[in-house]
């Protein structure tokens, strides 16, 4: 009994002290404490983010009120020989969104509204602003659309402060005044991709500019393009400019002047036109003889740079590298062709030079050569003359374009004992007169042209070297490839005593207050290994060519002229 007495009294008592535990007193207490707690956890965060972490707190919020912007500098002119200008600039509106700048919550809606404005799909102008801040980006300005008309430009500047991120800018873009009489002189300058802008970022490219991609423009684009400045400016919640805080000055770039006279290049595109009948596509450049000046540099079929310059359709893209012509190459000096007979002065120089022949040298054409086959004498290759042209010196082989004087010349007649040059040497010559390799010209893509010999046709072609092979090279037919503008380059050299030029396109370069800051002169590349008497003697042949010969047509009536035809 006692017992269990004891155990009541024991059990009875445990609750009031739970009531004394959770008194009014402690319940305060406890929350006096709490509250401290978190105060000093506030405390310890506000000086940490205050002391601590200030300066970089206190430069991200600069970073989202002040923005250090790039101020593009105005890009150099081209002119002509004469100072006619060629390219200008003009003013360009553009679309562009700040990706920092645009709100995640508003993105959709902002994208909306520019897809109604600007007829680009709103999940196209997504995808490339996703793209942008994919590659670290996000503060440059990207380009949605270029060449807004003026009234869409002033609209959108009006929607700008409903519209966070994005804003309407203003640049400078080029108006080829000569069009495609000088494309493929002048190229055109576009937007600067991916691949470009990584390769060239270290030289103050910025995502949305532009740059030279062809031609002088590409060239010479150090020059034309300038020295950006730049500008530090206060920007709202929205990223729309406030206010410059200060600023440093773009530098124009440079003017180029080019030796082209506009005038000339415009006559030898009608010649060029008139003369090219149902051919897809011609060339012709005039030079320059004792300076290497490009004074004419004509390639058809042509395009319109402009149309780079500006928004270049897809469909516009695909017409241009479909047409069978190539108007986006420029075949002065990127397409290969057979000389034909215009090499034969080539081969008549080293065959003077190496004492295959003389002035005199007699040969009597019957309109074709043959050749018996050293292993099967039953076995006889022709190889025709374009005429039977009869006896002939060397003067009469080069002003008629006797294929046959040239046969004996290139590889001899081995039942008649008249040695020729063979391959090698006439290889050699070729490459002295600098075919097989660029001129040096100051374009992109110019092509080296092909000189062929025993090794390079056992190594490519995978067959022997025949005295028919050297026949056809001799004559300019063959393997033998070269441009308009190193042929060209070639007999400039023949003309002007013996020095291999480089062709010039730029006369000099100046400031953009007129002064002259690079003057370019004439640049030997080599000399022929030739005698001066012997360019002489090829020289009056080929006035014989004009003047009594095959050329007959290019005569100019109170000028002394030379020249040689060749057909390939």
């Amino acid at each position: 009994m006692s017992f269990l007495g004891g155990d009541r009294r024991w059990r009875s008592q445990k609750p009031k002290r739970r009531e004394d535990a959770y008194t009014p007193g402690r319940k305060f207490l406890l929350l006096h404490i709490l509250i401290v707690l978190l105060f000093a956890i506030l405390t310890i965060q506000l000086v940490r983010m205050q002391v601590f972490q200030g300066d970089d707190y206190q430069a991200q919020a600069e970073d989202n009120r002040l923005r250090e912007l790039q101020v593009l500098p105005m890009r150099g002119l081209i002119y002509d020989r004469n100072h006619t200008l060629l390219v200008e600039n003009v003013g360009n509106f553009s679309a562009v969104i700040v990706p920092a700048d645009l709100p995640a919550k508003e993105e959709a809606a902002v994208f909306a509204r520019l897809e109604s404005l600007l007829s680009i799909p709103a999940q196209e102008i997504a995808e490339r602003v996703r793209e942008r801040r994919e590659d670290g980006n996000p503060y440059e300005a990207l380009v949605i659309k270029d060449e807004l008309d003026r009234d869409t430009a002033l609209i959108l500047k009006e929607l700008t402060s409903y519209l966070p991120g994005v804003d309407l800018q203003v640049e400078a873009r080029r108006n080829y005044l000569s069009g495609d009489l000088t494309a493929h002189i002048l190229g055109y300058v576009g937007r600067i991709s991916a691949e470009e802008y990584a390769a060239s970022k270290d030289e103050g490219y910025i995502f949305n500019d532009q740059l030279g991609k062809t031609g002088i423009e590409l060239v010479y684009e150090d020059m034309l393009r300038g020295k950006p400045g730049k500008k530090l400016v206060e920007v709202d919640a929205s990223g729309h400019q406030q206010d410059v805080l200060d600023s440093q000055a773009s530098q124009p770039g440079q003017n180029v002047v080019l030796t082209m006279d506009l005038e000339l290049q415009r006559r030898t595109a009608d010649i060029l036109h008139e003369f090219m009948g149902a051919s897809d596509n011609a060339a012709a450049v005039v030079m320059d003889v004792h300076t290497g000046e490009v004074l004419a540099m004509v390639s058809l079929p042509t395009y319109d740079n402009n149309l780079f310059s500006e928004t270049l359709g897809q469909e516009e893209l695909d017409a241009l590298l479909s047409e069978p012509g190539k108007p986006l190459v420029n075949h002065a000096i990127a397409e290969m062709y057979p000389p034909g007979s215009s090499f034969k002065p080539i081969t008549g120089l080293a065959a003077l030079q190496e004492g295959v022949a003389t002035p005199s040298t007699t040969i009597v054409s019957h309109g074709y050569i043959t050749v018996t086959n050293e292993y099967d004498p039953s076995v006889v290759y022709v190889f025709h003359d374009w005429a039977a042209l009869g006896s002939l010196d060397f003067y009469g082989g080069i002003s008629w374009s006797s294929d046959v004087y040239f046969y004996y010349l290139a590889g001899g007649k081995q039942d008649e004992g008249f040695q020729g040059l063979g391959e090698e040497r006439l290889a050699r010559y070729a490459r002295a007169f600098g075919l097989g390799e660029p001129t040096g010209v100051s374009l992109p893509g110019e092509s080296a042209g092909l000189v062929p010999d025993a090794k390079w046709k056992k190594r490519t072609v995978g067959e022997m070297w025949y005295v028919g092979d050297t026949y056809y090279f001799g004559i300019g037919q063959g393997y033998l490839a070269v441009t308009p503008l190193q042929l060209l380059d070639a007999i400039v050299a023949i003309a002007n005593g013996g020095e291999l030029l480089r062709p010039r396109l730029v006369k000099e370069v100046l400031d953009s207050h007129g002064n002259v800051v690079a003057t370019f002169t004439k640049e030997v590349r080599r000399r022929l290994p030739v005698s001066e008497d012997y360019l002489a003697v090829v020289r009056e042949a080929m006035r014989q060519s004009v003047s009594t010969g095959v050329a007959g047509s290019a005569k100019v009536p109170g000028l002394a002229v030379a020249g040689k035809t060749g057909t390939a």
